[in-house]
């Protein structure tokens, strides 16, 4: 049984940390208006930079991605030339978010909505933007080559009247206040998951319908606030709770709320960042400096973990190679980093 119907028959109690994340997330909400009229440069540089970041984090968690070097190029140009499909994937990601940042008001949750944000993700391969033609679960890939099967999604044959429901399900939960509207996005997610509609680039349509649906509810901190870098920073907790969500799933019988926590959380930490990039009234530093000393802040949250370079250019997908460097040098000089070792091997830290 689909999350939504549990919620329309009263089976699910709001737990005490999920309301708890509900209440924060309303007082985020009521700050919001008060946050976005802070320095247009300052909101501009983070519009375009969590753009770049969201295209590039939702296909890395998937296996696609493209070379640092190559990023501003392919994401920023109007017309790139592709020189793989993992670039045309990204690039398609890219596409989708603009569309949901410029339209979402006029973009509804349909099943025509989900197809086309399947074919914006998935270029041009022959089952873009179709639903399955075969069962497939999902399978869990480990970096050593092993694979295990973490859930059966629902038979192909059993698709459309699965996805034909989700997006019924979705407009009556939020018209007849089935639970408080973040819940309902949470658990549409999970469902959507569970479902796997597409044979591939389902993890992607799900974020991109996260965000749409956010936007819809007047949640709107991923157009500042790459809510793909923070699941992508948070992976390991995604799969996790995915997986204790799905367990009983098709019999109605699964606990989801370790996912819609997980989700609540995510948004939580997008408005916490969001509240420390723009909610002080003084005059900001450069836009893209900025950037990149907030990226080393997160590399060096855990005392004494250090980065390399790489991960820093990585981490700041639309600041130049050169920008990059020269904010490592300025923290250099000032006393405020270190630099062990040499090259591409070389470890940045906190100093002391």
């Amino acid at each position: 049984m689909h999350t939504l119907r549990l919620f329309a028959s009263g089976q699910l109690q709001v737990p005490a940390t999920t309301a708890w994340y509900l209440s924060d997330l309303g007082e985020f909400r009521g700050k919001q208006e008060l946050y976005t009229r802070q320095s247009p440069q300052r909101l501009k540089a983070l519009r375009e930079h969590a753009l770049i970041e969201s295209a590039v984090s939702s296909n890395r968690i998937e296996g696609v991605a493209v070379k640092v070097s190559r990023v501003r190029e392919l994401l920023v140009a109007p017309k790139p030339l592709f020189r793989d499909r993992d670039e045309e994937e990204v690039r398609g990601y890219r596409d989708a978010l603009a569309w949901i940042h410029a339209q979402a008001a006029d973009i509804a949750v349909t099943e025509a909505t989900i197809k086309q944000l399947h074919g914006l993700t998935r270029g041009q391969i022959w089952d873009a933007g179709q639903y399955k033609e075969k069962d497939g679960d999902i399978i869990e890939r480990y970096a050593d080559g092993r694979e295990r099967v973490r859930f059966k999604t629902v038979p192909e044959a059993e698709t459309p009247r699965h996805m034909a429901a989700l997006v019924s399900d979705w407009d009556a939960g939020l018209d007849q206040r089935w639970a408080p509207p973040l819940l309902l996005l949470a658990a549409f997610n999970l469902d959507f998951l569970c479902i796997h509609p597409f044979r591939d680039g389902n993890g992607r349509v799900s974020r991109l319908l996260w965000l749409l649906q956010s936007y819809h509810l007047g949640y709107e901190v991923g157009r500042y606030i790459s809510l793909e870098r923070l699941v992508e920073q948070n992976k390991e907790r995604y799969y996790e709770t995915l997986e204790q969500s799905s367990q009983g799933w098709h019999e109605g019988k699964h606990d989801p709320w370790p996912f819609i926590n997980y989700v609540l959380s995510i948004l939580k930490s997008a408005y916490r960042e969001f509240e420390e990039r723009v909610g002080q009234t003084g005059a900001p530093r450069g836009s893209k400096r900025e950037l990149v000393l907030a990226s080393i802040e997160r590399l060096t949250a855990v005392p004494g973990k250090g980065f390399a370079i790489s991960a820093l250019e990585q981490s700041c997908p639309g600041v130049s190679r050169d920008m990059v460097r020269r904010v490592l040098r300025e923290q250099q000089a000032a006393g405020l980093l270190v630099c062990r070792g040499r090259g591409p091997a070389a470890v940045w830290k906190k100093k002391g």
